[in-house]
């Protein structure tokens, strides 16, 4: 019996030996020092007249990189209210955070992330991204080539439709704004998306307050968190210029590209190409 239990414990002891040659990872290579560090988590905030459903491009190829990501429905009820919804969810993200802002999401992540330390970058998709005092409805007028509106001096934009909001107690709260079904592929997609799915998403579409695209912006996060834009040239919602001129302000890593202004759809992988720069870039 005894020369069997020395018999095992030699094996097993070359067995280790062998293991340990082998080049497998031992005790003091595997420790967490030499662990590559873990991707940050990306949030995906979306626009009006739209929802979260829209990255679903973008996060399958992000998740099939490994990146933790989550869209987050963002109210619309108003800038503000909007901005402090997302900064309360930020808080319950563990470690560095990637924020991503699609048009009016732009406006929501310039304030939500302000005085946020886990914010490493903000990325703007064909986005608004305000300075203190301005709101989505100037910065849209400071450039001409919006397609949202035929007549300047209208008091609505063309391209949209009224729906008062009535309460539950019968008094009025508010104005909700929808693009008309006839225009939504016009100034989202353009010719970049078939007719019946264009038509499709503007049966889905989320509608924003007229309070939300007239209130001003707080203190921006750009000024103190690093940017990236992706300005998109077929953009006929916000002009390509007032993107270029906000992403100029912010100093922003800007990359320009041949995409309407709902480029998340249309070209998910443009879109998660500039995300995945903002990542490496704050490293």
């Amino acid at each position: 019996m005894l020369r069997n239990r020395r018999f095992h414990v030699t094996v097993l002891g070359a067995a280790v030996g062998v293991v340990l040659a082998s080049g497998l990872p031992t005790l003091a290579s595997a420790a967490p020092g030499h662990r590559p560090a873990p991707k940050p988590t990306v949030v995906l905030v979306h626009g009006a007249w739209s929802d979260s459903a829209s990255w679903s491009g973008v996060i399958k190829r992000l998740q099939a990189k490994g990146y933790p990501v989550t869209a987050v429905p963002t109210p619309l009820r108003g800038l503000a209210d909007d901005s402090a919804y997302l900064a309360s969810y930020l808080k319950t993200v563990q470690g560095p955070v990637i924020l991503v802002g699609q048009s009016y999401g732009g406006s929501v992540i310039t304030d939500a992330a302000t005085g946020n330390t886990h914010v490493k970058a903000l990325v703007y998709i064909s986005a608004f991204a305000p300075d203190k005092g301005e709101s989505a409805a100037d910065l849209a007028a400071k450039f001409p080539g919006s397609h949202i509106t035929d007549d300047p001096d209208a008091p609505l934009p063309t391209a949209l439709n009224a729906v008062p909001l009535t309460l539950a107690d019968g008094t009025t709260g508010g104005v909700d704004l929808y693009v008309k079904p006839g225009r939504y592929r016009d100034l989202f997609f353009g010719d970049h998306l078939g007719a019946a799915r264009a038509a499709e998403l503007a049966a889905t579409q989320r509608p924003i307050t007229l309070q939300a695209l007239g209130e001003a912006s707080g203190t921006p996060a750009w000024r103190t968190i690093p940017s990236w834009y992706l300005v998109s040239k077929d953009d006929h919602l916000i002009p390509p210029a007032a993107e270029r001129f906000m992403a100029a302000r912010a100093h922003s890593h800007t990359v320009e590209a041949r995409t309407p202004h709902a480029a998340q759809v249309t070209d998910p992988g443009v879109v998660t190409d500039l995300i995945e720069s903002a990542a490496d870039g704050t490293r």
